[in-house]
């Protein structure tokens, strides 16, 4: 009898230390499964952090990752005009010339700024508009002008004056038409005129080459063919510890889009971010760089 009590006893020392093992490694498993979800929130709140819904401009909407600031630009440069472009409200979708939804979403945020009415502003056109933008703004109608593919010159002074320009097969020449006018209707007149006539080959033939190393804001990473395609350089930030800087581009597309800046899909936790050290290629979401195709306006 003694022994069958023993043996009973055994027995239920033996199933309740199951039982606490079993109730430790739950509760075990059931902590480590919380902090794997708390350390998922922690990177989705860091990377979401980046977004400020509020913001109205680049540089308010997108911030600059932990460890960065954005480097220094002088005040009415077109770096800081690039940064201060207004944005559509946090969620707009891009949208084609014709009011259509982009089906391709691969933007971070909408630059606020007509694409037109015409299938004319597209890659190339949408840094000749930012440039042209910027320099009309500024009273410097002197600097606008950009090549047609065929080489022709088309030089807003001219256009202003008056002038207008006519194109006969692959000739383009100036004929006298109307009086003087600066004014924005004209001078998107102007534009539409050099949408329509200039591209990618006959942009990147009126820039320069670059090195990576001397990245400004303005930049643009090009392909000059047919097709060919063009992003621009909207912002840049640097970490003064690592020495290690970043960018941000925008683009416009084919059909003609509003320009947006683009995600970056390569590495979400820097995301919309780029980094300067990219390796051979920039991996954008519609399109490849070398670092050999950054350039700049003369």
């Amino acid at each position: 009898m003694t022994r069958i009590l023993i043996l009973i006893l055994l027995l239920f020392l033996f199933l309740t230390g199951c039982t606490s093992v079993n109730y430790e490694q739950k509760n075990t498993n059931i902590q480590n499964k919380v902090s794997v979800k708390s350390d998922e929130k922690d990177e989705k709140k860091e990377k979401e952090s980046l977004i400020n819904t509020d913001g109205k401009t680049v540089q308010e909407r997108i911030k600059a990752p932990y460890g960065f600031e954005r480097v220094a630009v002088e005040e009415d440069s077109y770096a800081q005009y690039l940064r201060s472009l207004p944005l559509k409200p946090d969620g707009s979708e891009v949208r084609l010339y014709d009011g259509r939804v982009k089906n391709n979403a691969v933007h971070a945020a909408v630059v606020d700024i007509d694409v037109g009415e015409r299938d004319l502003q597209q890659c190339a056109d949408a840094v000749i508009r930012l440039r042209a933008e910027y320099l009309y703004h500024r009273k410097l109608y002197d600097k606008i002008h950009f090549n047609f593919t065929n080489g022709f010159n088309a030089d807003y002074i001219k256009w202003m004056n008056g002038n207008r320009i006519k194109v006969e097969g692959n000739k383009a020449y100036w004929t006298e038409k109307t009086g003087y006018s600066s004014e924005y209707g004209s001078f998107r007149e102007y534009l539409n005129m050099v949408f329509a006539y200039a591209g990618t080959l006959s942009l990147s033939q009126e820039m320069k080459k670059v090195s990576l190393d001397d990245m400004r804001i303005g930049d643009v990473f090009i392909k000059g063919d047919n097709p060919g395609h063009t992003v621009i350089i909207l912002d840049m930030a640097k970490n003064d510890v690592t020495g290690e800087k970043i960018f941000m581009i925008a683009q416009s597309y084919m059909p003609a889009q509003d320009i947006h800046i683009l995600k970056n899909l390569q590495d979400e936790g820097l995301d919309p971010w780029y980094p300067v050290n990219f390796g051979e290629t920039l991996s954008t979401p519609e399109w490849q760089f070398s670092k050999e195709q950054l350039m700049r306006f003369g």
